[in-house]
């Protein structure tokens, strides 16, 4: 058996040049959605303080807990002193309230309520600290591997962190796991029963810019700096992206808008084939024909820099022979298409029909192939091979 690699090449030409860009964040993470390409990582598999930003984890708790129908919209949670008492960002909530889900949901994602947070934590696991284990417990099932809470607002604890990287995939899930709530995010205010009218609006500072942002959370604190995790859409394209350690909130709202404009104008996704379209033929071995098309099973697109202009190299990849029996769509090979500054983009092809496992004759002419390499030296070891 040996692995075939199969060069083929492109050419396209894109609109725009690309260029340089850092970022003055502590640590960033820009990821782009529709095909899983991360633009940027800066320091983002780092354990940092989250502020405010760790409260997407409670929301997530929150919606697992609708979604599996502990809990309704329409539930209502009581408010203890603990959660009365609460500093910094607050729903004013005090003892004699008795919040619903959807108001607390609001008052964490618009109003940053800490006091908010503690209330679905004591109401979800009994109390803060059970609800931090129970956040722990789920953090690692996520694979979030890089987080540690101690409490469900963000409050500064130094057993308290989570990586730029996790607040990203976080984000991910939230946006794809929970279409049915994440309006709340885009909310621009939430006058919680008229309770200080002051701090009743949204702090993401992209939602009011026209430049597509709908989510997700700010957070700051003295250790941590101002942080926001943002996501946008513009076009068929959607970006998420995590930034902190900044050092203003006009720092904050002009490095993340900066981050948005480079994120959808320096990169442009490609389509490079269409469904059904053959990229490569392989033999097929022991089957009642002797080689398959290698084709797309849905449209192949790729996320491309600007700096990527005229050929783009790609490789068709897959162990060779393919052993019959093969069934049309199976997945046999991929394309990995290389790209400046980037990850490579690998992306599967599939059989273009079924083969079924051959009688006598084709079998013995396989053996015969077989025989021969070995005799040749052939098949001794797998390499790559370009053709």
């Amino acid at each position: 058996m040996r692995l075939i690699a199969v060069l083929i090449s492109f050419t396209l030409a894109l609109a725009h040049p690309a260029s340089a860009f850092d970022t003055n964040a502590r640590a960033a993470w820009v990821y782009d959605l529709g095909t899983d390409t991360v633009l940027m990582s800066k320091e983002a598999d780092i354990p940092l303080p989250p502020a405010s930003m760790s409260k997407l984890m409670t929301l997530n708790m929150l919606f697992e807990a609708l979604r599996d129908g502990r809990v309704t919209l329409d539930t209502r949670f009581p408010v203890s002193t603990r959660s009365k008492q609460m500093g910094g960002s607050t729903m004013f909530l005090n003892e004699t309230d008795r919040p619903t889900v959807e108001e607390l949901i609001q008052g964490i994602i618009v109003l940053s309520g800490n006091d908010a947070c503690v209330a679905v934590a004591e109401g979800l696991g009994g109390t803060e600290d059970n609800f931090a284990r129970l956040m722990n417990d789920r953090a690692r099932a996520l694979g979030m591997n890089n987080s540690t809470f101690a409490n469900a607002s963000g409050w500064p604890n130094p057993n308290h962190r989570m990586s730029m990287q996790d607040l990203g995939v976080l984000a991910v899930r939230l946006i794809e796991e929970f279409p049915e709530y994440y309006g709340y995010f885009g909310q621009l205010e939430f006058p919680y029963d008229g309770r200080a009218p002051q701090n009743r609006f949204n702090r993401n500072p992209l939602l009011k810019l026209g430049i597509g942002a709908d989510g997700l959370k700010t957070g700051h604190t003295q250790e941590a700096g101002y942080g926001l995790v943002g996501s946008a859409t513009q076009g068929t394209r959607r970006i998420v992206f995590v930034i902190s350690g900044l050092t203003s909130e006009a720092e904050r709202a002009q490095e993340a808008e900066r981050i948005v404009g480079w994120a959808f104008r320096q990169f442009a996704e490609t389509t490079i084939g269409e469904v059904g379209q053959e990229f490569a033929r392989a033999p097929v071995w022991m089957g009642d024909e002797t080689e398959i098309g290698l084709v797309a099973n849905e449209p192949i697109s790729v996320l491309l820099p600007g700096t990527q202009l005229g050929q783009i190299d790609a490789t068709v990849v897959y162990t060779s022979p393919l052993e019959a029996p093969i069934t049309q769509g199976d997945v046999i090979a991929e394309l990995v298409v290389e790209r400046d500054d980037l990850p490579a983009a690998r992306l599967p092809l599939v059989a273009d029909r079924s083969v079924k496992r051959g009688g006598i004759a084709p079998r013995l002419r396989s053996a015969f192939v077989v025989l021969k390499d070995r005799i040749s030296g052939d098949g001794s070891d797998p390499a790559a091979v370009t053709q």
